[in-house]
Order: C-alpha cells, then sequence, then structure tokens
C-alpha cells in the first residue's frame, strides 16, 4: 500500500524531468549566441523605414497634377479639398480628394501598396424655378475612384490606370537617413 504513492512520485518526477528537458532543448533552440530570443534579434535588426509614395495623374490638356505622402510601414489616409471646384447656380461645390492605404515592405527592393485614390463629384439631382425667372438646381456627390493592390519596386514609378481620360502614375521612394 505505501509503495504505490512512490511509484506515482517516482512516475511524476520523471515525467516532469523529462518535459523541462525538452522545454530547454526548444528554448536553446530560439536562442541566439547573444543570449536574446532569434526573432526579437531579428526584429531589431531591420530598422524602420520611412517610404514617400507619389501619385501623379495626368489629364488630357491639362496639366499633370500629383500629391506626395511621407509614411512608416502600414497604413496612411489623406483627405484633401483640390483646387479646382465645380460650378452648380453660380456656386463653386468642393471637390475633395481621398487618398488611403497600406504599405508593406516585401524585401529592400519591393513593397506590396494597397491603396485607394478618389474623390467625391458634386451632380446635380433636380432643377426647380426659384420664383423670379430664375431657376435652382439640387445637388448630391459621389465617391468615385480606383481601389487596387499592388506590387511596387522602390524608386521605379508604375502606371496604375491609364484611359482615354489620362493616367495614374506611383512611385514609391525608400527615405535614407
Amino acid at each position: 500500500m505505501k509503495t504505490f504513492p512512490l511509484i506515482a512520485i517516482a512516475l511524476f518526477l520523471a515525467v516532469a524531468g523529462q518535459a523541462q528537458t525538452s522545454f530547454e532543448q526548444r528554448l536553446q533552440a530560439i536562442t541566439s549566441s547573444q543570449g536574446v530570443p532569434a526573432q526579437a534579434a531579428a526584429v531589431r535588426a531591420k530598422d524602420p523605414v520611412n517610404y514617400v509614395i507619389r501619385v501623379e495623374w495626368k489629364e488630357p490638356k491639362a496639366d499633370p497634377k500629383s500629391l506626395e505622402v511621407l509614411t512608416a510601414e502600414g497604413n496612411f489616409n489623406l483627405d484633401t479639398i483640390q483646387k479646382a471646384s465645380v460650378k452648380i447656380n453660380d456656386n463653386d461645390i468642393p471637390v475633395t480628394l481621398k487618398f488611403s492605404g497600406t504599405l508593406k515592405e516585401l524585401s529592400e527592393q519591393k513593397g506590396q501598396l494597397q491603396l485607394f485614390l478618389g474623390r467625391t463629384v458634386p451632380y446635380v439631382t433636380g432643377t426647380f424655378n426659384n420664383g423670379s425667372n430664375s431657376r435652382s438646381s439640387s445637388y448630391s456627390q459621389m465617391s468615385v475612384g480606383l481601389n487596387s493592390t499592388f506590387v511596387v519596386t522602390f524608386g521605379k514609378p508604375a502606371v496604375i490606370q491609364a484611359d482615354e481620360n489620362g493616367e495614374i502614375s506611383v512611385l514609391v521612394k525608400r527615405v535614407k537617413d
């Protein structure tokens, strides 16, 4: 009767000792020679980098337009108003521009860029008499644009959209300190 608890304790110690040896082997496998976990050393080895993302669009019979955003790897978002506006009933209606996305570095030379480039465009939804021989219009705005994901080579421009209305190109450059 007294031997059963002794056998149970001996069995428990044997299993615990085996588990500890296995744990130590796994710990040594992921530890670098400096005593720092290998994953932490890899993270420290990669210094953070800034990027300039330049988008340029060319329309027929107009000067090229562009915008630039400085960002690190990850998300970016820009909402702004364009200089040009749309006239409705002698009123200037602003056109907004939205540029957002995510940049992920794949290597020192390439990255994956997911982006949305668009704008709001006002349009007339109805017209009515104003009473004194003049007409007024009601309007609304809709968002139009390009949503795409692609691989870029840092420092090399890429045409991401082209049609009879013009073309849009993107250039992503790594910023050196």
